[in-house]
């Protein structure tokens, strides 16, 4: 008998098909279809760090009256801080009394701070998980790169504190060394920020903290498409959805990490059917995360994803998930050099 149930970040999933943050899972009802539909968890529409910064800010403007009244202006600043999100802490707890399978809740964020409170408030209202969409485009030319690995870890570490349930990172594939970026953010370690550590407040290791890992990472998120209009001259948007064609970058890191991470591996982008699931897994995935071919193509994707995943499983006589997971990732490799440099030379040079 086939059995396709998984964990994830330690949450228990009938399948390893997870419906992405989207404006799918943006409502109660939205997220009941796509748990009607077959999904194994749902990860809901994000709450973007600037709607936050924008309800208190609104309200701040109120406050400039009594911005010489400390107490005053405290209390506008954390009322504006409680208002802002009510509605999606509505639908969170809304979605975990609609639907029996995992929700996680997803905030959309580029930096640590104050909002990241909302990660506790996101518990108590029900989320299982949170993940963590973090999008920093690294436009600033006097910003280094190890500062912007540190936001991460801010980021994480921050939330972390935060709360206790599992926790996921969502990130790009642009870094100078992402294998090391992702061992310093799914293994707790002690070490000093590479910029100022006046955020952490006094801590006796000179200057070393240790960072909180992540539970889960998703491998990769899309970040926003740009493209010009050239007839109109002027800036519009891009392709919003993914082709099946975009799967290779996540595949090659998925196999990279597995077994090395960590913590639990999500894949995500160019996942449309599902011999694109099949060869995540293979990868060594625990999940696949899915949205575009959900819009594309329609909710009851899911259940095709899930008999097409089935089928191979059966062809192949494998039972469960755990018996070939994995099976292709570079740590179960006798061939581990096949997944870096000479695959290229391979390919373009004919050299065996």
């Amino acid at each position: 008998m086939i059995d396709i149930s998984t964990s994830y970040m330690g949450l228990p999933l009938k399948n390893p098909i997870v419906v992405a943050s989207s404006s799918l899972t943006g409502s109660v009802e939205g997220v009941r279809k796509c748990a009607e539909a077959g999904a194994g968890a749902i990860v809901l529409k994000s709450l973007f760090e600037e709607q936050i910064v924008a309800e208190t800010a609104s309200l701040s403007e109120h406050a400039d009256d009594y911005s010489g009244y400390g107490e005053a202006y405290d209390y506008l600043q954390g009322y504006g801080m409680e208002l802002g999100p009510q509605q999606y802490l509505d639908l969170v707890s809304g979605a975990k009394k609609a639907v029996a399978v995992p929700i996680i809740a997803s905030l959309n964020c580029d930096s640590g701070g104050r909002w990241a409170e909302y990660a506790a408030k996101l518990e108590l209202a029900g989320a299982d998980a949170i993940e963590l969409n973090v999008s920093i485009m690294p436009t600033n030319f006097k910003q280094e790169g190890h500062t912007i690995v540190d936001t991460y870890l801010r980021i994480l570490h921050e939330v972390k504190q935060k709360v206790n349930i599992p926790v996921a990172m969502k990130v790009g594939p642009y870094f100078t060394s992402f294998a090391n970026f992702v061992d310093r953010l799914t293994h707790d370690r002690a070490e000093a920020p590479a910029y100022s550590v006046g955020w952490l407040g006094k801590n006796k290791d000179h200057g070393k903290i240790t960072w909180k890992s992540a539970d889960g990472l998703v491998l990769f998120n899309r970040f926003y498409k740009l493209d010009i209009d050239i007839d109109n001259l002027k800036l519009v948007h891009g392709q919003p959805y993914s082709s099946p064609a975009e799967i290779n970058y996540s595949l090659r890191w998925l196999s990279l990490l597995a077994g090395k991470a960590g913590c639990d591996l999500a894949g995500n982008t160019g996942i449309h059917d599902g011999r694109d699931a099949v060869k995540a897994l293979l990868a060594g995935a625990k999940v696949v995360q899915i949205c575009s071919t959900l819009f594309l193509h329609g909710l009851e994707q899911i259940g095709i994803i899930e008999q097409q995943l089935k089928s191979w499983m059966e062809a192949h006589n494998y039972e469960k998930l755990c018996d070939f997971r994995g099976l292709l990732s570079q740590a179960k490799s006798d061939r581990p050099e096949d997944y870096e440099r000479l695959q290229y030379i391979k390919l373009f040079v004919g050299m065996e």
